[in-house]
């Protein structure tokens, strides 16, 4: 896949190795020459552009238009949402995704500045430390789509409605699908006929239509 980063970061090197280490075309931009010049040649196999990435004409000379993925990881949130409109807007990119720095303005990350995916680092860890410490709390981990997909673990405790039955028999909503269920430091593949136990971390991928019922359905 061909994927542009803007922003060339700690944040967004380190997502460069893994994409190109994955067999990725990766091209990466950013405006600040030190940058560009210390790092430039550390990436094997990944393009470097100099420029400002809210710019058109060095969007379309980052190969843009035959990007699949733009990623916007700089450290300013102005910018994230200014690249992301520009990547979906001007060059019809299929998938976005950006980096929210400040928490309060994770609300604007949504398919209107042309965001697919936003990832908030500190509300992120937010749920990762709620993972960790709750059992029996419906907790979010990741938003998609604006907020309307969200992916949620449950550690289903005493009570949990859904203890001791088969995924198919408790009527998941349509829009609803369990990812994975982790038990005993293993990962179990759902199927219809996987009966959850006490104990188990399901992870559930909700709508915000679904995720009222989910809950009922897994905390009660």
């Amino acid at each position: 896949m061909n994927i542009v980063i803007a922003g060339g970061g700690s944040v967004g090197r380190f997502i460069a190795e893994q994409l190109v280490g994955s067999g990725h075309s990766v091209t990466i931009i950013d405006n600040d020459t030190d940058v560009v010049g210390r790092h430039g040649s550390t990436i094997d196999a990944a393009t470097w552009v100099k420029g400002d990435a809210c710019d058109i004409d060095t969007l379309k000379h980052a190969g843009l238009e035959q990007a699949d993925v733009v990623a916007a990881v700089t450290g300013d949130d102005e910018d994230n949402l200014v690249v992301s409109l520009l990547a979906k807007q001007e060059f019809a990119v299929p998938r976005v995704v950006a980096r929210v720095n400040n928490p309060n303005n994770e609300w604007m990350f949504n398919e209107t500045w042309g965001v697919d995916v936003s990832v908030s680092t500190p509300h992120l860890i937010t749920g990762l430390v709620q993972e960790a410490v709750s059992v029996g709390s419906f907790v979010r981990l990741l938003s998609f789509e604006g907020g309307r997909a969200k992916l949620a673990e449950v550690t289903l405790a005493e009570g949990s409605p859904a203890a001791d039955k088969e995924i198919a028999e408790l009527g998941f909503p349509r829009d609803t699908t369990v990812v994975a269920i982790l038990r005993d430091e293993k990962v179990v593949v759902p199927r219809g006929d996987t009966i959850l136990r006490l104990g188990d971390e399901v992870l559930v991928l909700v709508t915000s239509e679904s995720e009222d019922a989910v809950r009922d359905l897994l905390v009660g």
